[in-house]
């Protein structure tokens, strides 16, 4: 039986679901059925473990990033194109914005059979200017001409995409962000031990947002949630983990309304599972968003989430059952919901039961594996 030869494609490795899901199934792919490369930006914190990993065949390109930069952008375009020639790719599967629209171009160039592009949310929102935004749509619409399957995280996506003329509903496939259950279900941690990690009491409730300090996650309006709480509950200590270009924005929140000693910012961290066995409530503040991986995570170590109703939010969270939705930006919302899950455990227990009976088998990243090679087993048995 013949082999296959596919490509993923990433803008960087930095820590993100994206990131997780592209190394998971470069790692793991039928080595019977595909002879699986990973290509990518350079100066990603997962730059280190991709190359050391032997399962994961890797290319750097230090030209591909994030921002528009016509010359770095034609010499990556003209590198991935040589690798896609001399490797004899067969599909290429690209994720996030610029590496989706570079390589997928590139791989139509290299006349590449089978091209597929995942969307982990839109690149373009309501948010930029709409002559930014135009242009994003413009780009998308003629690239999904040339792209023989659009993957996304959630049925609101295919929706918005439709919305907005991107590809035919006949290329879209739903194919939900997906985490391993078990690294979060079945850890034993000595709660009393990880609090002290971070200088929290043993009894005080811990509420957690994971993400990255940009634009998109709002990681300000977490600061503010934080003040609003802590003026009813005192005792609650605050994790933010991750770190980005809103840092200093961050931490002159958390100077401003005194909240050193409250909240802790982590930096990234690997022991993510861990930190979801002390928290008591995950918060996300999102501005969009396709469907984050830390839905599924949160899920799965039975946690109860609140979190902005955008994009996919609704098909992880059910309003009541396993969590509770607020707008963007309504803090006074966000501050009702989580104090009253703080003072009523009983209330927050249920919801992360719930949480885990609904995290199987559709956020598993098993399943996600064995959806992602049926539909290139159905594509390049097709061509």
């Amino acid at each position: 039986m013949r082999k296959y030869e596919v490509a993923t494609i990433i803008t960087k490795l930095e820590l993100g679901g994206a990131q997780e899901i592209v190394i998971y199934t470069t790692e793991n792919l039928n080595r019977d059925r595909y002879n699986p490369i990973l290509i990518s930006g350079c100066g990603g914190i997962l730059d280190g473990e991709v190359k050391s990993n032997p399962r994961i065949k890797s290319f750097f390109i230090p030209q591909l990033i994030r921002v528009l930069n016509p010359i770095k952008d034609a010499i990556t375009l003209m590198k991935i194109w040589r690798l896609l020639k001399s490797e004899k790719i067969d599909l290429v599967h690209t994720h996030s914005s610029k590496a989706g629209i570079l390589g997928r171009w590139a791989a139509h160039f290299a006349g590449v059979p089978q091209i597929f592009h995942t969307y982990h949310g839109f690149g373009f929102n309501e948010y930029q200017k709409w002559w930014i935004r135009k242009a994003f749509i413009w780009v998308e619409r003629v690239t999904a001409w040339i792209t023989d399957k659009l993957i996304v995280v959630s049925s609101e996506n295919v929706k918005k995409g439709l919305a907005n003329r991107i590809g035919k509903k006949r290329q879209y496939e739903v194919i939900h962000c997906a985490t391993n259950i078990k690294a979060f279900s079945e850890i034993k941690v000595d709660f009393d031990q990880k609090k002290r990690e971070f200088g929290i009491n043993s009894g005080s409730p811990v509420v957690v947002m994971i993400a990255c300090f940009k634009p998109q996650k709002a990681p300000q309006d977490f600061i503010f949630l934080a003040h609003r709480v802590c003026q009813v509950l005192p005792s609650t200590r605050f994790l933010l983990v991750g770190d980005g270009e809103l840092r200093p924005e961050v931490e002159e929140l958390i100077r401003r309304f005194n909240l050193k000693e409250k909240v802790i910012l982590t930096g990234w961290r690997r022991d993510v599972p861990e930190i979801m066995q002390i928290i008591d409530v995950l918060v996300l503040t999102s501005l969009w968003e396709g469907l984050p991986i830390v839905f599924a995570e949160a899920m799965a170590s039975g946690k109860p989430v609140v979190a902005t109703a955008v994009d996919g939010a609704k098909e992880a969270i059910i309003e009541g059952v396993n969590g509770f939705l607020v707008e963007p930006h309504n803090i006074e919302k966000f501050a009702e919901r989580v104090i009253k899950l703080l003072r009523d455990r009983n209330l927050a227990q249920r919801m992360g039961r719930e949480g885990k009976k609904m995290v199987y088998p559709t956020f598993d990243i098993t399943h996600m594996l064995n959806r992602i090679e049926a539909l290139y087993e159905k594509s390049l048995v097709d061509f």
